[in-house]
């Protein structure tokens, strides 16, 4: 293949003499002097051009959203922008058309080994994991029995792009490849894949073997979360140094040219590329500013514009789009723990209310925008026990972020009650009327000894007050009956004084 020529040519020719001997070899050097870097006829560059030029007026889906920042025109059949921590989609053209990813395929791979795998483990290649793979494909000329660690063979098919690499890694996960194919499948599915279906380890041209751009963003977000897969994605060029079960002292060298520095960008974390004659050029990148971890994925270009179409997707990420914190922003909710609806570190310790919002969740909305104008609901089917509910939030049907209402889980509660009706006074309150969903009561003790002794206070005082006033009443009358006798005595007095005895 006219892509191996050069330092990678090299490479495959040592590859070919030790697995078809010196005359495939000198047959491998002779194709390569005939044909060249113009492998491919000038009139064919012209029309494959041609239609990328054509490609460039399909339509942008997320230009038809309201206020959306309108995105670029480019050449790629399809491409998606989307913010690797929340799915937000920024940017989508095609994201849901189904394509040949071509070796994009290997970050799946990579992930499931990263996953499942040991990376001081030795990988072993077997005969069907090196002879499975075309010779004049994308390869490290590994030969049978070989061995490298999971670590190396990380390397190999991140920065190498080498399909005997990716067999024999899917082989040392799953004990075959084929079984190895149908874990793929499985956990693309985990993850939200609905439109893909993956048959190799590696992107080799098969007829049901396919993703979305959409997927694929999926597959990458995940990938991308894991911070030695992008150290070892974002490597420009890897030496390979010779072992007791590896003889080879050699180097490979990436072909993203944003990894490389060849196209210079700023925050770039890793990416992979691909190639088929049916996929044409397929990019998988990602980059961090502002906050921001943004995956851009472009399938179905030619070269060198899947890279000049990820700088100007990244371009238009950062610049038209703001990281905007949900629980600094958000007043339209009101968190409300009546009476002894409170948390603290223990029963007579500091408490707090029992609901708040997550204060790491964002949305990812246009500049032009204010986070008064979103829309929200809130979904009260999470499964979470530490999440009473998540709130979504929207413009105009377009999803830009979420947060939880969580159970303050700081301290461990000394004391708790489970609610025989399953209900709770705490409510989460908008301008209409929602209802609070079942769940735990913690009971604040403090409170509640601290209402028993004000309601016996009061009671007390109750009776103290009473009994002032009985004895009040009693004593006047007393005095009242005092006063009456004293003046019949004195009457009687009066008239005993008018007789004369």
């Amino acid at each position: 293949m006219f892509f191996l020529y050069n330092g990678a040519a090299r490479r495959s020719c040592r590859a070919a003499a030790k697995k078809r001997g010196i005359a495939a070899a000198c047959i491998l050097i002779g194709l390569i002097g005939l044909l060249g870097p113009s492998f491919t006829a000038h009139a064919t560059l012209e029309e494959l051009q041609t239609e990328a030029e054509l490609r460039k007026s399909l339509p942008v889906q997320t230009n038809d959203i309201e206020d959306w920042p309108n995105g670029p025109a480019i050449g790629a059949e399809s491409a998606i922008l989307m913010d690797a921590d929340t799915g937000v989609i920024l940017y989508a053209k095609n994201i849901h058309e189904k394509c040949y990813p071509a070796s994009t395929t290997k970050l799946l791979t990579c992930l499931i080994a990263m996953e499942r795998g040991n990376l001081d483990d030795t990988v072993t290649f077997s005969h069907d994991a090196v002879f499975s793979v075309p010779a004049g494909g994308s390869n490290m000329g590994m030969d049978e029995g070989e061995a490298l660690t999971l670590e190396q063979c990380l390397y190999g098919i991140l920065v190498g792009s080498a399909n005997e690499v990716a067999n024999a890694v899917g082989e040392y996960v799953s004990g075959s490849i084929e079984d190895f194919v149908a874990l793929m499948n499985e956990r693309a599915a985990e993850l939200g894949c609905t439109d893909s279906h993956f048959t190799n380890t590696n992107g080799l041209p098969d007829d049901d073997h396919y993703t979305t751009t959409y997927d694929l963003a999926l597959i990458s977000s995940a990938f991308f979360q894991n911070e030695m897969l992008c150290k070892i994605g974002n490597t420009a060029r890897y030496h390979f140094e010779p072992t007791a079960t590896q003889p080879d002292d050699f180097y490979i060298k990436n072909k993203h040219l944003l990894i490389t520095g060849e196209i210079p960008y700023e925050g770039i974390l890793g990416g992979k590329t691909g190639y088929t004659d049916l996929a044409r050029q397929t990019l998988v990148t990602c980059a961090e500013r502002n906050g921001m971890k943004l995956v851009c994925v472009v399938f179905k270009e030619e070269s060198p514009a899947q890279f000049t179409d990820t700088v100007e997707l990244f371009d238009y990420g950062f610049h038209n789009f703001q990281v905007v914190n949900i629980a600094e922003n958000e007043d339209r909710y009101q968190i409300e723990a009546s009476g002894f609806l409170q948390t603290g570190s223990d029963i007579f310790g500091s408490s707090k209310p029992i609901l708040s919002i997550d204060t790491d969740s964002y949305v990812i909305i246009p500049n032009t925008l204010s986070f008064d104008e979103l829309e929200s609901d809130i979904d009260y089917s999470v499964s979470d026990e530490n999440h009473v509910a998540q709130i979504n939030y929207s413009y105009h049907g377009t999803y830009l972020g979420s947060a939880y209402l969580n159970v303050a889980a700081d301290t461990e509660p000394a004391y708790e009650f489970d609610t025989a009706a399953e209900t709770t006074d705490v409510s989460v309150e908008r301008t209409e009327t929602e209802t609070s969903p079942a769940t735990t009561i913690f009971v604040n003790v403090k409170k509640v000894l601290i209402g028993i002794l004000l309601f016996a206070g009061a009671v007390i005082a109750l009776f103290i007050v009473r009994a002032l006033i009985v004895n009040r009443t009693n004593m006047r009358r007393r005095r009242n009956r005092i006063r009456r006798k004293q003046r019949r005595r004195e009457r009687l007095r009066s008239e005993l004084d008018d007789f004369d005895f």
